[in-house]
């Protein structure tokens, strides 16, 4: 995707929905990419848990790419899809989409790969026992 490209609109289903506000901006005014990665690891957590049935834990985050800063006021959504389930893993696609100041058009601005481990109480990984995607 080149900068001027938009997707004609997400893929997966809609895991979160937040508003970007100024306590988490950087000094040039922009939302930091660290609040947004948290986000989209909230929303890819929420997701791997509702298909295991298991606590999760995030493992690996891979491919990340940053298409669009994110402003002040900004209506910040995260989509989520499930690429791939292991044994112990699951891979969760996340793509941040936002609407200025909650109006107009929904622009991709960031997109990434999770993945989560499924784990015991004590932390331990554990088998999924749900692998359909």
């Amino acid at each position: 995707m080149t900068k001027h490209e938009n997707p004609p609109g997400p893929t997966g289903e809609l895991s979160l929905r937040v508003l970007a506000m100024p306590a988490d901006t950087n000094p040039s005014g922009h939302i930091f990419g660290g609040w947004v990665l948290g986000q989209m690891d909230i929303a890819g957590g929420m997701h791997a848990v509702s298909h295991s049935g298991l606590m999760t834990a995030t493992v690996a985050v891979d491919a990340m790419q940053f298409h669009r800063p994110v402003f002040v006021g900004d209506e910040v959504s995260c989509y989520t899809r499930i690429t791939r389930v292991g044994r112990t893993s699951v891979a969760v696609q996340v793509e941040t989409w936002v609407r200025r100041h909650r109006h107009g058009e929904a622009l991709l601005v960031t997109e990434g790969l999770f993945t989560y481990v499924a784990v015991d109480n004590k932390g331990q990984p554990i088998e999924i026992p749900n692998k359909d995607i």
